[in-house]
């Protein structure tokens, strides 16, 4: 047994107090470890927190940005004027107007209400836009269109001439020239020979042919030749059938018309053109004419009635001009018809453009009394 002095008031109090404090600290442990229990933690969630002390490290010199260059404004855009507005159409028009079909549609079309047994319409595919073909070569110039003229071939006849010419340097020469007209009703053949009379022979300068058919236009030519001395000789063909004038000195082609000529041939075929008619030969006569190496629309002009000094004597001519053509040709060409003589040229004269001139003057004609008229 204890002491009753243990138990004195004193110590009661204090065992109390003891009792007391203890108590409390029984309840708070009871408590935190209720707490703790309603989160149970594993050996893998559990968490180890450390913590060191870490140095600061030093903080960089702040470096000033130099200042962004100044820019300029742009100019502000100009914008075009607004459209005018659309005129409004009446509402009467306006019903009446549709939108067109788009060239490609947005999707297929659909039918409001189509039949069981119709087809699937589609809509077809956008047509795809070829690249340009490339530009065809440009055709060669057009020819200009001669007029056509009533026509009455003269007979056949031969020709002597005289020749007179004149160089480009002032040289002064003569010569002679014979030509053979032969008129077959329906065929034609012309020869004209040009050159230097020697005492036992001639020598020939220049020789023209030309031989075709005979028809209502007058003088068809179907082939004529050009021979000048030293040189090749050359010939232009005059195609009907295909509606061509070909050159062998060169590959090009030119349409043929009715009523062209060669060279050869245009003195008389402006004869038979005033033979049919003398009033055509008022305004201007046009001819297209086949060269060497090409064809050209001869345009003859009536200068007037002239009285010309021959060897057989004064005739009565009707002078006819081919004056210059620029881009064309630069030479004039005059030719005189004796209405007397079934209009024959009876003197032709070239007059070049370096200012060379050959004159053709007639001396003799023979007619041929079978075809003469």
């Amino acid at each position: 047994m204890m002491p009753d002095s243990f138990f004195s008031p004193p110590r009661r109090r204090t065992v109390i107090f003891v009792a007391v404090i203890g108590a409390l600290h029984y309840v708070a442990l009871e408590w935190l470890t209720s707490r703790a229990s309603m989160v149970p933690l594993g050996q893998d969630h559990a968490q180890v927190v450390s913590m060191a002390l870490i140095a600061e490290p030093p903080r960089p010199v702040p470096v000033t940005p130099p200042p962004p260059p100044k820019l300029r404004p742009l100019p502000e855009p100009r914008l075009p004027p607004p459209p005018p507005p659309p005129t409004e159409l009446p509402s009467s028009e306006s019903a009446q107007l549709t939108a067109p079909a788009s060239d490609a549609p947005e999707g297929p079309v659909t039918p409001a209400a189509p039949a069981a047994s119709a087809p699937a319409i589609t809509a077809p595919a956008p047509a795809v836009a070829e690249a340009p073909a490339p530009a065809p070569a440009p055709p060669p110039p057009a020819v200009e269109q001669a007029r056509r003229y009533k026509t009455n071939v003269p007979a056949s006849a031969q020709f002597d001439l005289h020749v007179d010419r004149r160089d480009a340097d002032g040289t002064k020469w003569q010569g002679v020239a014979a030509m053979a007209w032969d008129n077959r009703g329906d065929t034609y053949q012309l020869k004209l020979e040009v050159g230097l009379s020697m005492l036992i022979t001639r020598i020939n300068l220049l020789v023209l042919t030309s031989e075709g058919l005979i028809d209502g236009s007058g003088i068809v030519p179907v082939t004529a030749t050009e021979k000048r001395k030293g040189r090749a000789q050359t010939a232009t063909h005059f195609n009907r059938d295909a509606k061509a004038i070909t050159f062998s000195a060169t590959t090009a082609t030119v349409p043929w018309q009715e009523g062209a000529q060669d060279k050869a041939t245009v003195p008389f075929q402006l004869a038979a053109i005033g033979r049919a008619d003398v009033n055509q030969l008022a305004g201007n006569i046009d001819i297209l004419v086949g060269e060497e190496k090409e064809a050209t629309v001869f345009r003859f002009q009536l200068v007037g009635e002239e009285e010309l000094e021959t060897k057989m004597g004064r005739l009565v001519t009707w002078h006819l001009r081919r004056p210059p053509k620029p881009g064309t040709y630069s030479s004039q060409l005059d030719i005189w018809l004796a209405p007397s003589m079934q209009w024959y040229p009876v003197q032709i004269r070239n007059t070049e453009a370096n200012g060379a001139l050959t004159t053709q003057t007639v001396t003799n004609i023979r007619v041929n009394d079978a075809t003469g008229k």
